[in-house]
């Protein structure tokens, strides 16, 4: 019987890439919009939370 031989898998790129989260500067003006974008979302979670 022969033993059978596998394949390994390739290792998988671990290369630091740009983040455009990481590289953008946080500015008021840039906040307030995330803050308006997701109104939405926190009253849909204030209706969830309450009893």
């Amino acid at each position: 019987m022969d033993t059978p031989t596998y394949e390994t898998a390739p290792e998988p790129d671990y290369t630091p890439r740009p983040s455009p989260i990481v590289d953008t500067p946080a500015t008021p003006a840039a906040c307030a919009e995330d803050y308006a974008a997701a109104a939405h979302i926190r009253a849909e979670l204030d209706k969830q939370r309450r009893p």
